[in-house]
């Protein structure tokens, strides 16, 4: 390997190091991912831009990850959209119940 590939190896993998997984987002110091409550994005992101709410149902999923199909619970969806100014992408939060199911990447906020 020559030294030009071996110092572009190095660098990729610090960025790798540094980037948060694409499935999560920070707040400041702090990374918010699938899993954690409602409460922990309020204590290190502060109140969210706008809050969308609906109710729905799924199939019951029982503590072993198998499915009843013939059971149904009601979920709270929330989506929480933050809108961090123009130089940053605005970010939607899915929560379920009150723990973030999804998070996604808009274009640059306003």
């Amino acid at each position: 390997m020559t030294s030009k590939s071996l110092r572009v190896a190095v660098a990729t993998a610090l960025v790798l190091l540094v980037v948060a997984p694409a499935h999560a987002f920070r707040c400041g110091t702090r990374i918010i991912t699938r899993g954690d409550p409602a409460e922990k994005i309020l204590r290190f992101c502060g109140e969210p831009t706008s809050v969308q709410t609906r109710l729905s149902q799924r199939a019951f999923v029982d503590r072993f990850g198998r499915v009843v199909p013939t059971l149904v619970e009601d979920i709270v969806i929330e989506e929480w959209t933050f809108n961090l100014g123009p130089h940053y992408l605005v970010r939607v939060v899915r929560l379920e119940n009150g723990y973030v199911a999804d998070i996604k990447y808009l274009g640059y906020g306003f």
